[in-house]
C-alpha cells in the first residue's frame, strides 16, 4: 500500500489550533448571545452597562492569560488598560478639542490628529514596549514579590497620568475622544480576546507555562525557561488589556485616571477569582455573574421598598460584596466555579458519560 492511500492525520500544531479555536468559539457563544439580546431588546442605558461589562470581560481574560497560566499573582493589569485608552485618546482626538484639553502637549501632539486606523497600532506598540520592559522584572518574581512589584507598576503609571497634565490632563476628564466603537465592536473584541486566550492556553507555551506553575523546579529540570514563558504571557496579557482600554475610550468618548485604578483592579480580580483563574471559561463566567450581581446590588444601595417598608440606604454595599466574593471563593472554592475545566471540555465529558450510561443500559 502506498503512502497516498494512508489517511491524513493532523499535525500536533493543527490539533492544538483546532482545539483552541473550537473551545474559544464555544466559550464565546454565551457572550455573543447576551450581547445580541442587549442590542436587539435592551434600552440604551442597559446597552452601556453591557458594553462596560464586556470591556471588563476583556480585561479579565487578559488577566487570566498571565495569572491563570503562570500562577503568579499580579495587580498591574489596569495600567495597560489606561495606557491603551490614553494612547487612542491622545492620538485620535481632533486638534480643535486638544486645544481645549491638552494645548501644551509635548512632541507636538496637540497639533496632530491621526486616523484610528493609525492611532490604534501605535497605541499597541506603546503598550508592547512598556510590557516588554516591565515583563523583564515581573518574569523573575513569584508570590508576594510579584504582587507588590506589579502593584508598584500600577501606582507609577497612575501617578504619571495624574502628574503629567500637559499630556494626560491630570485628574480631569479627557474629553472629545471620537466614538468609533459601538456595542457590536466590543462584542467582537470580547470574542477575539476569548479565542486568543484559548489558543494561548492550548499552545505549547501555555502548556509549558502551566507546568512551571505546578512545579517550577521540575519544569526547569526539563529545560523549560520559566522566565521566557512568563514574558510571553505578560506581553499577550498586556496587549489584550490595552485593547480593552482602546475599546472603552472609543465607546465612552471620555476617560479619567481614576477609572484605571484600584476599583477596576479589584473588580476584575474578583471576577476572575469567582469564575476560576485557571480557565478562560472561568473569566467569562465570573464576569457575567458578578456584572449582573453587582448591578442588582447597586439597585438597592440607595434604599428600596420591601412589602411597603422603606429600607435604608446602604451605600458602599457593592464594595462589601466584592470583598465577600474574594474571601469566600478563596476560602471555600479556590479553583472558582469552573474549576480546571473549560466549557467545551465539560460538555465533552458530560456527553461521554451519557454515552457510557446508554451503552451500559
Amino acid at each position: 500500500m502506498t503512502t497516498d492511500a494512508l489517511p491524513a492525520t493532523p499535525s500536533a500544531a493543527s490539533r492544538w489550533i483546532l482545539r483552541g479555536l473550537t473551545g474559544g468559539i464555544i466559550t464565546a457563544l454565551p457572550v455573543v448571545a447576551i450581547g445580541l439580546y442587549f442590542i436587539g431588546f435592551a434600552p440604551n442605558y442597559y446597552q452601556h452597562l453591557a458594553a462596560a461589562a464586556l470591556v471588563n470581560l476583556i480585561i479579565v481574560v487578559g488577566l487570566q492569560v498571565f495569572m491563570g497560566n503562570s500562577g503568579v499573582p499580579q495587580l498591574g493589569h489596569s495600567a495597560f488598560v489606561g495606557l491603551g485608552a490614553y494612547g487612542l485618546a491622545i492620538l485620535a482626538t481632533p486638534v480643535a478639542l486638544k486645544k481645549l484639553s491638552i494645548p501644551h502637549a509635548p512632541f507636538g501632539l496637540s497639533q496632530i490628529t491621526l486616523s484610528p486606523v493609525i492611532a490604534i497600532p501605535i497605541s499597541f506598540v506603546v503598550v508592547a514596549v512598556l510590557a516588554l520592559v516591565s515583563g523583564r522584572i515581573i518574569s523573575r518574581l513569584s508570590g508576594v514579590a510579584a504582587t507588590i512589584v506589579s502593584l508598584a507598576f500600577l501606582v507609577i503609571v497612575h501617578s504619571v497620568f495624574l502628574h503629567w497634565p500637559e499630556l494626560f490632563k491630570g485628574n480631569q476628564a479627557f474629553f472629545g475622544i471620537p466614538k468609533i466603537f459601538g456595542l457590536p465592536a466590543i462584542i467582537a473584541g470580547a470574542v477575539a480576546a476569548i479565542v486568543i486566550a484559548r489558543l494561548f492556553r492550548e499552545s505549547a507555551t501555555g502548556l509549558q507555562l502551566r507546568a512551571t506553575a505546578d512545579n517550577l523546579q521540575a519544569a526547569e529540570a526539563l529545560a523549560l525557561d520559566s522566565r521566557a514563558l512568563r514574558r510571553r504571557a505578560w506581553l499577550l496579557s498586556a496587549l489584550i488589556c490595552g485593547a480593552a482600554g482602546m475599546l472603552y475610550a472609543g465607546f465612552a468618548g471620555t476617560i479619567s485616571p481614576k477609572v484605571f485604578y484600584f476599583q477596576q483592579v479589584f473588580l476584575t480580580l474578583a471576577m476572575l477569582i469567582l469564575g476560576g483563574m485557571g480557565t478562560v471559561t472561568g473569566a467569562m463566567l465570573g464576569t457575567i455573574l458578578l456584572s449582573f450581581g453587582l448591578e442588582a446590588i447597586r439597585s438597592v444601595e440607595t434604599g428600596v421598598s420591601v412589602l411597603g417598608i422603606q429600607m435604608p440606604a446602604m451605600l458602599g454595599l457593592s464594595g462589601v460584596a466584592l470583598g465577600v466574593v474574594i474571601v469566600l471563593c478563596m476560602a471555600l472554592r479556590p479553583q472558582g466555579i469552573s474549576g480546571r475545566y473549560e466549557l467545551d471540555e465539560a460538555i465533552g465529558a458530560l456527553l461521554r458519560r451519557n454515552s457510557r450510561m446508554d451503552k451500559a443500559e
